[in-house]
């Protein structure tokens, strides 16, 4: 375990030395047969008559899944990516569009994905050129695609394939046939048209066959249109399928024609259709149109923000026990538990030696309290210099969000075995280290700090309004008590012997934990990943997944056991040029602003500013806004679970409230100046305003219920008329 936590250390050196040189890339044998743990892909030719000039050939690329896996149609639905096939043919030779067969709907939790189950062919015609006389057709693919299961994995393959011109190609035409036969055609005689009615598509079709006699599936092929989950609508009418296809709250596209796939049951194909939409789009990020009100439509000035005095409403000392709370409740948050498992395994060793587990108690207690009162002192310097900034203000930084996920990849490399850190520290280093052991649980303290500061626990959020608002001692005092809050349960172990005989004893399990333990660090990375792309774009997201890539084969240079010390050098030198040519390419990226400042709002919801909420009230409307960020797992949460409710939904409605979302993924001082009125300095913040302002805002509680949310609704008095 000594390993892992001295790996704090290492990880920094790295990330400061690697920021330099251009990557390499790694060559991969081809054939015909690409096999991973999840599929069997196989390029396939078709050509019955031979290889003929002027004529079509058929290729394609055969995918046989692993049972309960999948990969994805064109449109993959919720989540998910197409596969996608890049071919390499002789000059003359024009490969078509892949002739994708009829998807099934794959639900999973609240999404709703298109793709592929089992076994499926993907066949793309290819035009021979007249002049073609060759005696032989040498076919190369690259092929990408996403396999998922419970999880997703990006899987590629290079595939290479010489057949003769001359003879018939016809062994695989079972399959080829069967894949036709499951393409969708368009009807003869059909036609539909579309238009739009309180927030779905209103779709009409005529001139299909007689009525089915099962429910007909709509896949809609433009992506970011519909609710792919949600269930359409239908009944026929003197012939005419009506359909009614809930629309996205995250809607992203306005198409003129809708493309779209109808599967009847008991039928292999389904029907393709282009359906005009007739009439408007509601804009983007709101619900369908609706009459304007005169009091919409007056013009008056923003309404002052309202502001809630924190020091008013909470004492000093209450302040206090809030930070403790909150600082304890951490401890259940899912952004710290990776490093609290280590943690755990290092009280688990020293369960039989208590001297070394209160020491170590004690020094990962000021290693998380040092760290918590560091960060509030950077924090205050920086506030008092004119810097905008709130809690969790360094995940606000894609510099930040990317170091701290190649640190938790390579702690991940290092509990999975890659390689060991003390196999690569100098003598004298390690000397130190061992002679030094208590410096290691300090730095687990300042780690779990500094993955616990995107999360507000509850009781957190009034503590901080108010440690922001008092004088600096008092201040650093509030944030050293959320520290000790954090770090009590583990000093509570170390310190009780009773509660230290709770802890199972050392094992052999041990070696099995600390490899699973692995896998929350690496779903850490995902998360810090997906952040990033929320910050920077895909293009950064992607440039850092190359770093960390080049850092997982940096360590694993480091950590492959040689004969010699020559091979051993040679081996580190490529894995760090591999690693700074990686980050050296990521680093334009990161530093690069994104196309906007803030994520657009969605569905409805709309982007908070001071002129929204004031214009909303003026026209006596309540408005609730959500403080968030990409970054906060417990806003993340709130919003998949509460703010998404259906019903919910519909109660702001039938309140007529005006849903904003202030998005603080990235620095904004307008939100952090508007969250220090209402008394926090962090996100999550929930707070519902009354439609003027005789009635006080009501500020919610971090971890957000429906049942919470429609209480402060029923608190809502109607506007004076």
């Amino acid at each position: 375990m000594r390993e892992v936590t001295s790996l704090y250390k290492f990880a920094a050196a790295s990330l400061l030395l690697s920021l330099q040189f251009a990557a390499l890339p790694l060559a991969q044998a081809a054939g015909p047969v690409v096999v991973t743990d999840h599929v069997r892909s196989e390029l396939l030719v078709h050509a019955p008559d031979g290889i003929r000039p002027g004529k079509t050939l058929w290729l394609g690329l055969a995918i046989d899944h692993q049972p309960h896996w999948h990969t994805y149609w064109k449109n993959p639905g919720d989540s998910g990516l197409a596969t996608t096939l890049a071919w390499k043919l002789p000059a003359g030779f024009t490969a078509g569009e892949i002739a994708w067969p009829t998807p099934k709907k794959l639900p999973l939790g609240p999404l709703t994905n298109y793709g592929y189950e089992n076994k499926v062919l993907l066949p793309v015609p290819v035009q021979v050129p007249a002049g073609f006389s060759g005696s032989e057709l040498k076919i190369g693919l690259h092929a990408e695609w996403l396999v998922c299961k419970e999880i997703c994995l990006p899987e590629a393959g290079d595939f290479e394939l010489v057949v003769p011109a001359g003879a018939a190609l016809a062994a695989h035409g079972a399959l080829f046939d069967a894949t036709r036969a499951a393409t969708p055609v368009a009807p003869e005689g059909a036609s539909a048209t579309a238009r739009v009615e309180n927030n779905a598509l209103a779709i009409e079709v005529r001139g299909l066959p007689a009525p089915p006699s099962g429910e007909v599936q709509y896949f809609a092929e433009d992506i970011g249109v519909i609710d792919y989950a949600a269930k359409a609508g239908q009944q026929w009418v003197d012939g005419t399928l009506r359909l009614r296809v809930p629309l996205s709250p995250q809607r992203s596209e306005s198409p003129a024609v809708m493309k779209a796939l109808l599967v009847v049951p008991g039928q292999p194909a389904g029907w393709t259709l282009s359906i005009p939409v007739e009439g408007p789009w509601p804009a983007l990020g709101s619900a369908a149109p609706a009459p304007a009100t005169a009091a919409a439509t007056t013009t008056t000035a923003p309404a002052p923000a309202t502001s809630v005095a924190p020091a008013a409403a909470t004492s000093f000392m209450l302040s206090l026990l809030f930070a403790f709370l909150g600082g304890a409740l951490l401890n259940l948050m899912p952004c710290v538990f990776p490093v609290l498992s280590l943690k755990i395994f290092s009280l688990v060793q020293h369960r039989d030696q208590r001297g070394k587990a209160v020491a170590g108690g004690l020094a990962y207690t000021a290693g998380v309290v040092v760290s918590f009162v560091a960060l509030a002192g950077l924090l205050l310097a920086l506030r008092a210099g004119g810097a905008g900034l709130g809690w969790g203000f360094q995940l606000q930084s894609p510099l930040f969000v990317a170091g701290l996920a190649a640190l938790f990849t390579l702690i991940g490399l290092n509990l999975a075995g890659v390689f060991e850190f003390g196999g690569v520290l100098p003598g004298a280093l390690a000397a130190h280290r061992a002679k030094n052991p208590l410096v290691d649980d300090a730095l687990s303290g300042a780690l779990a700090v500094a993955v616990a500061s995107p999360c507000t626990a509850p009781f957190m959020g009034a503590a901080l309004g108010v440690a922001l608002t008092e004088p600096a001692p008092r201040a650093l005092a509030i944030f050293a008590v959320l520290g000790l809050g954090m770090a009590a349960p583990y000093l509570a172990v170390a310190l009780v012997p009773a509660l230290g005989r709770l802890l199972p004893r050392p094992g052999a399990w041990m070696v099995r934990f600390k490899v699973l333990m692995a896998f929350p660090m690496f779903a850490t990375v995902v998360w810090l990943l997906w952040v990033l792309g929320q910050q920077t774009g895909i293009d950064a997201m992607a440039g850092v997944a190359a770093v960390l890539v080049a850092l997982a084969f940096a360590c694993w240079t480091i950590g492959t056991p040689v004969q010699s010390r020559r091979t051993r050098g040679l081996f580190a030198a490529a894995g760090v040029v591999v690693l700074a040519g990686a980050v050296h390419l990521a680093w334009p990226l990161l530093k690069a602003e994104p196309a906007t400042a803030q994520a657009q709002a969605a569905g409805d919801w709309a982007p908070w500013s001071v002129e929204a909420v004031g214009q909303a009230r003026a026209a006596g409307k309540p408005v609730f806004i959500d403080f968030t960020a990409a970054w906060c797992i417990t806003c993340q949460f709130n919003k998949r679970t509460v703010l998404n409710d259906a019903q919910l939904l519909k109660d702001f409605g039938a309140r007529n409230v005006v849903l904003l979302r202030a998005d603080w993924t990235r620095r904004d001082p307008a939100i952090t100046e508007q969250l220090a009125r209402l008394g926090r300095s962090g996100v999550p913040v929930y707070v519902l305003f009354g439609a003027n302002d005789s009635q006080p805002p009501q500020v919610l509680s971090e971890v957000l219920t429906v049942e919470q949310v429609r209480a402060a609704l029923g608190k809502i008095r109607p506007a004076p008329m």
